[in-house]
Formats: structure tokens, sequence, C-alpha cells
């Protein structure tokens, strides 16, 4: 078994690692100096509090969920359970705000008692197939209800079931984020979920939207954003950039992702794509921050250096064990058969039985549709939560 390395085999690494950016390239040496600049901005722990408070502030203002929109009813729309080994699966739709919905599964244990923790799985844009419909997406949300922790699946913006606009809609960061803050409420609306074992993971732009919604949302109380941490690479899509929310105050993804601390971190890296350079880069940056805040063994980094971009089972597999060990989850569900087979039972559904619209399911009549009328809808939303000058 690989376990998950631990920030004693880290810790001699420490900041040191910032200051040699020539051992990298271009963008990336250019990230290696801002968070060299950035970690001379703070020195104590109440330093960088108040660092992170602004930060955090940045990302809301950037995004334009400064001050956060009212919480309007989420009238969950919830069909078609199915039950399989260990685990159930029904189809998910709710309000995130007036007439746009968020699309999803959800998973939930079966022959368990709860309360039960809840894990949020936001997927990134692979393809082929897409989205939440992909194998490697229900396998992680089967393995993690038959681990015993209510596990929810939901679209991006334009992708699967989430069709009122298209994931090019300018406003996309914004939805998305503000879809993941609604899916926190919509699973504290379930009354067998645990409000103390929160937990979201997710890789590529599934990451992004991890380590945003940690960064945002204290009711997150464990994260594991995969194959997306990078002190030079924000992402090449508008859900993850279309946004100023890197730029007042100025940072980059590695330090959003220290926001976390000193909630329990995994972050998963790897050689073939732009978190290569995480043991030496981002990880000593994100580490210091949990020292200075007494958290250093919450958080670590599993590196796999020979290993390309995607949430495959050997990225699945530390993100269990570190679930387990956060959440209180039973691993049992995942020990590993010596020829390294995938121990995760559990059927894999066709796209047209995951989804959540269909001729005996549609979309409720008033959905909003199009992205004039959802900028209209959002927007308006949004001033209704501005104080009155």
């Amino acid at each position: 078994m690989m376990r998950p390395r631990t920030l004693a085999r880290w810790s001699l690494i420490g900041l040191a690692a910032l200051a040699a950016p020539s051992r990298t390239r271009g963008g990336e040496e250019e990230g290696a100096l801002q968070l060299r600049r950035l970690a001379e901005t703070y020195r104590t722990a109440e330093q960088w509090r108040a660092r992170a408070e602004a930060v955090r502030r940045g990302i809301l203002r950037g995004a334009r969920l400064d001050p956060l929109p009212p919480r309007t009813p989420l009238n969950p729309i919830i069909h078609s359970r199915r039950e399989h080994d260990g685990y159930s699966v029904e189809n998910v739709a709710f309000e995130s705000l007036p007439g746009f919905f968020v699309t999803g599964n959800l998973y939930r244990p079966l022959g368990r008692s709860g309360p039960y923790a809840a894990i949020l799985n936001p997927h990134g844009h692979f393809r082929n197939p897409t989205g939440r419909f992909r194998p490697d997406m229900q396998a992680r949300c089967a393995t993690f209800a038959r681990m015993g922790a209510i596990a929810f699946a939901y679209d991006m913006v334009g992708w699967g079931d989430s069709t009122q606009t298209t994931h090019e809609d300018p406003n996309v960061l914004t939805l998305q984020l503000w879809n993941s803050i609604r899916a926190v409420d919509f699973l504290l609306s379930l009354p067998e979920v645990d409000a103390e074992r929160i937990g979201v993971t997710g890789a590529s732009g599934g990451g992004t939207q991890t380590f945003l919604l940690a960064a945002v949302d204290e009711r997150v109380r464990a994260s594991a954003p995969v194959v997306m941490v990078s002190a030079h690479f924000f992402g090449g899509c508008q859900c993850e950039s279309g946004r100023p929310i890197h730029q007042d105050p100025e940072t980059n993804n590695a330090e959003i992702a220290a926001l976390a601390a000193p909630r329990p971190q995994l972050i998963v890296s790897v050689g073939g794509d732009w978190t290569h350079n995480v043991p030496g880069v981002e990880f000593p940056y994100i580490w210091n921050v949990y020292r200075l805040l007494g958290a250093e063994k919450n958080v670590e980094n599993f590196h796999l250096p020979n290993e390309q971009h995607d949430y495959g089972f050997s990225k699945r597999e530390p993100v269990y064990r570190f679930f387990a060990r956060h959440l209180g989850l039973d691993l049992s569900a995942v020990e590993v058969s010596p020829d390294r087979t995938p121990p995760e039972r559990l059927v894999i559904e066709p796209p047209e039985r995951l989804a959540v619209f269909d001729e005996a399911h549609p979309r409720p009549a008033g959905a909003v549709e199009g992205a004039e009328a959802i900028a209209r809808a959002l927007f308006a939303h949004l001033e209704s939560a501005r104080p009155l000058d």
C-alpha cells in the first residue's frame, strides 16, 4: 500500500524551496517568485489570518458574491432511487437561485445508521464520457457511500443536465461557486447529515471548485483538490479564471488552497501536468501556513511523479484514506487486492439512467433559460443582498 506522504517528509524542505525559483521555468518561475513575495507579507498566525480574510473577501468580491446573496428555498427534486451493493443512487435537482437548477446524483449508504458524513464531488472538464457521468465519478461517489458517507455529484454549468445556459456563459464562475455553496446547504438540509463532517473533492476544474469552496465556506471540514493546485496556472476556462478573483489582493491558487487551514486538506499532484512542482514549490508554502496555525499535521501532499492528469484509482485511493481518517469513514470498503485491482464494487450506470430531467421528469415550469435571462435573474438576486445607501 502506497500511503499519503506525511508532513514530516516535507518539513525539511520548508520555505527554502521558494528561495530557489531558478529550478522552474517561465510562468512556473513567476509563480514561485510570487509565492516568495506573498510569504513575506506575514510572519505570525494573526498576520496570516488577516491576510486570509483579505484574500477570501477578494475571491467573493471578484466573483460578485460579496455580500453573499440570500439563501432562497432549494425546492429539491429527488427521484428514481436505485439500490446497489451497499449504496443507493437518486437523481437530484435543486434551485441555487430562483429558477436556476443545480443537477446531480445523490449516493447514500445502505445498511448503515446515521448521522452520516457528506462529501461534495464537483467534476472537471474531462470528456468521453462527460462530467458526472464518467465511470471514475460514479466509482468514487459509490465508494464514499459504501464507506458510510452521503456523496453528491453535481454538474458544472452547461454540462449534463445543467443546460439552462452554456459553459461559455460569462457568469459561469459566479454561478458555479454559488452552486457549490448551495450544494452545502442542500446536504445540510438532509436530516441524516452530520454538519461537522462535510467534505469536498474534485479533479482538474473540479479541483478548482474544491479549493474555492473550501476557501470561502468554513462549513467544509475537509478537502482534497486533485491535480489542480498550482501557483502559475489558474485553469484554462472562464469557470476558473473568468472573474478577477486573483487580483485584489494579488494571489494565486496555491495561496487560495492555503485558506482551508487549519482544516484537514490533501493535495494530490502528478508529474505529468502543471502540478509537477507541488512538492517543492506550492506545498511548502501551504505547509508553512498550517505550521503557523499549529496544524501542520492536517495537510498532506500525495505526489505521483510518473502519472498524468486524471482522477484514476491511484488518486482516489489516498483520498479515500484521507476522508476515512478525517470524516470517520469505514475504509474496509476499499481494501486493495494483492494485484492492485481496484476493489470498488459498484454499478456503472448509463447517462440516461443518471439524468435528472427527461420526458418523465421535465425541468419545472418557470426555469430561467438562456445566458441573458439568467444574468438578469442572477444580478437581481445579488443586488437584493446589498445594503441600501
